[in-house]
Formats: C-alpha cells, sequence, structure tokens
C-alpha cells in the first residue's frame, strides 16, 4: 500500500471493521472492499488478537507511525487493550446527532483512546447520492437551522461544532472548496449549554454504515 500511495510510512493506520474477510489477493483484485472474486462476501474465522498483532508489527518495522481501530464497540476496544502491546491511539466511528454515542465516546475518553467522528453530517452523504434514509436532513432540521441562525454560522457548521467542542474529531467529506474552507472555521466560536443540549436531544440511534446490511454475519452492532 506504501508504494501504491508514493510515501514511506501511514501517520496512522487502522482496522476498517472487527470482521476478518477472506483474503483476496492484490493481484487479483485492489482494493476488494467487502467481495470476494466472485462478488460474494465471505467472513472467516480470524480472532481480533492476531490481526491487532500484525498492526503492531506494521508499526514496529516503522510502516506506521501510529495505529488504531474502526467502528469497535466497547467490549471489543477493551478487549484489545488487554493483551496489546502498542495499544490504539483511535476509534473512528459513526457520530452524529442522529447517533450520538455518548457511552462509548465516554469509554473511549476514560481508555485514553481519542475518537474520530466520520460521517458527522448525518444521512447528508446518502441524500447526495439519491439515497432516501428515511429521517429528515440534519442540515435542515429546526433545531440545527435555529441555532445557526443565532450563532450566524452554517447548519454544518453548528453540527460539526457540536462533536468538536465534545473533544471529537471530524473528518467531513466535500468535492466544493469553499465547504472545505467553511468545515475548518469551527474553532471561532463556542456552543452554547443549552444549544448543546438541543442537540443532544436529536439522537434517534440512527447507524447509516452497518455491514450486517451486506452480509448477516457481519453483525458487529447487533
Amino acid at each position: 500500500q506504501l508504494g501504491l500511495w508514493g510515501i514511506d510510512y501511514f501517520d496512522l493506520f487502522l482496522i476498517h471493521f472487527p470482521v476478518a474477510l477472506q483474503d483476496v489477493a492484490i493481484k487479483d483484485k485492489y482494493p476488494p472492499e467487502w467481495w470476494g472474486l466472485d462478488g460474494n462476501v465471505h467472513p472467516t474465522n480470524i480472532p481480533i488478537r492476531e490481526t491487532w498483532e500484525g498492526m503492531e508489527e506494521i508499526c514496529e518495522l516503522g510502516h506506521a507511525k501510529n495505529i488504531g481501530v474502526s467502528n469497535f464497540q466497547g467490549s471489543i476496544l477493551i478487549d484489545v487493550l488487554r493483551y496489546a502491546r502498542i495499544p490504539p491511539v483511535v476509534n473512528q466511528v459513526e457520530l452524529h446527532p442522529y447517533l450520538s454515542q455518548k457511552k462509548l465516546v465516554a469509554l473511549c475518553k476514560e481508555l485514553g483512546v481519542a475518537v474520530t467522528a466520520y460521517s458527522s453530517l448525518g444521512p447528508q452523504g446518502y441524500y447526495e447520492l439519491g439515497v432516501d434514509t428515511g429521517h429528515p436532513s440534519l442540515l435542515k432540521h429546526d433545531v440545527v437551522t435555529s441555532i445557526a441562525q443565532a450563532s450566524g454560522k452554517t447548519p454544518a457548521q453548528v453540527i460539526l461544532r457540536w462533536a468538536v467542542q465534545q473533544g471529537i474529531a471530524v473528518i467531513p467529506k466535500s468535492n466544493s472548496h469553499e465547504r472545505l474552507v467553511s468545515n475548518l472555521e469551527v474553532t471561532s466560536f463556542d456552543l452554547t449549554p443549552e444549544q448543546v443540549q438541543q442537540i443532544d436531544g436529536l439522537n434517534i440511534n440512527l447507524r447509516l454504515n452497518d455491514p450486517q446490511d451486506i452480509h448477516p454475519g457481519l453483525g458487529v452492532f447487533a
């Protein structure tokens, strides 16, 4: 992978999901994503511990400066920390006002594992792809738009600030230069405790990224 990227090392290398799939040779398909060469998903029985020991080796060889995990729930994260020689520095998870994950965030902070939020704007990316999630866009939600108007900020900035103000890193994506710049301007203001509480109240435990939607055997959130 380093050769494909044209770099000497990764600053941060993550396990994407706590699932194991049958190996697909790079020469046959790269990246394989979820599917084998036959177009089907093939879960396999590889312990997380074995994978994490491989991650530690990557770090020790200098191929990655830091290693971490993604989409790990509390019990799996605690288990990794029991045997890890090099502990994960970050847990990257889906997190937005519709899925606030307060207990997981609190646990990560207690364990000294940083939290990075993906899909920070909730269903927005799905709407842009023409997928109806059955829930209104957070960018148009009355709670968010009213706070944005009162703060003189955009709805996206309000949502990102809600996460950042909790000590959570955010990694929003955009093809618009203007939006990229706007997304960076979330450190110059604070939401009031009342505004934070209002946004907290939007939580409905709506998970948009669940591998069990791809294959019933990948129930990491079951």
